[in-house]
């Protein structure tokens, strides 16, 4: 038998218990974040997941609320878990990552190409952005200077033709889908944008809607004077491929 005083004991810690856990706000569709991982729109279901056999997949969501596609002429939305299956998943590729000019002879130009290869199925679409690491340089701090173009106009934001073999420096050229405007032709470069000098990354592929196998050529092209010292001169290039969703 409790007695009276435990009694009251148990009746008080249960009536504080009540007025901890009662007025907490349900967030069921927020996002629920740690330094490890982000859980976007959690809810508690009744049922889901993948189900399957050899004869099929299914993907299913039980007890969300108003789940399925709902469509009108203008906009089609998708609500439910399953619909975060992209049915093009994001996904950015790069060949020939590894840019090898050999042996440089001054009022030569050498180009180099890579493919850009980006698939996007978010709402928001897609973008690649590009920056140097710093000028091409050696160990020594000897560098290539980065081109300006012809007409000296050219710069990382803003293409500019380039076609004289007596323009000297390093830059590139952009070619295929989704491409910026100014890249006009075979002719026209830029300059990195340089991450030394805290340039902004420049956007080098953009496309605001889905798609699959977006395809571009970067062009890279260096020339040197007859005044440049010799060495190994080397930097990195970098590329973020950002989808939006």
């Amino acid at each position: 038998m409790v007695s009276p005083k435990s009694l009251f004991f148990l009746t008080t810690l249960f009536f504080l218990l009540a007025i901890y856990v009662l007025p907490q706000d349900v967030q069921g569709q927020a996002k629920i974040v740690s330094p490890n991982y982000i859980i976007q729109m959690p809810n508690f279901n009744s049922g889901a997941g993948i189900p399957s056999s050899s004869g099929y997949k299914l993907d299913t969501t039980i007890g969300q609320t108003a789940p399925g596609l709902y469509s009108s002429s203008g906009y089609r939305v998708r609500s439910g878990f399953q619909y975060i299956h992209s049915i093009i998943p994001f996904s950015f590729s790069m060949s020939n990552f590894l840019i090898n000019f050999g042996t440089l002879i001054p009022g030569t130009p050498v180009t180099l190409t890579s493919t850009l290869t980006v698939s996007a199925g978010g709402a928001g679409g897609y973008k690649v952005t590009t920056r140097e690491s710093g000028s091409l340089q050696t160990s020594g701090g000897q560098s290539i200077p980065d081109a300006t173009c012809d007409a000296g106009t050219c710069t990382e934001s803003a293409a500019g033709v380039w076609s004289q073999a007596t323009t000297y420096g390093f830059g590139y050229n952009m070619s295929g889908q989704d491409i910026p405007s100014d890249f006009i032709n075979s002719t026209y470069f830029r300059h990195f944008a340089n991450a030394g000098l805290s340039q902004t990354d420049q956007i080098v592929m953009i496309n605001a809607n889905v798609g699959r196998s977006r395809t571009a050529t970067i062009t890279y092209k260096v020339n040197i004077s007859g005044v440049q010292g010799s060495g190994r001169y080397q930097n990195k290039i970098l590329f973020t491929a950002i989808p939006s969703f």
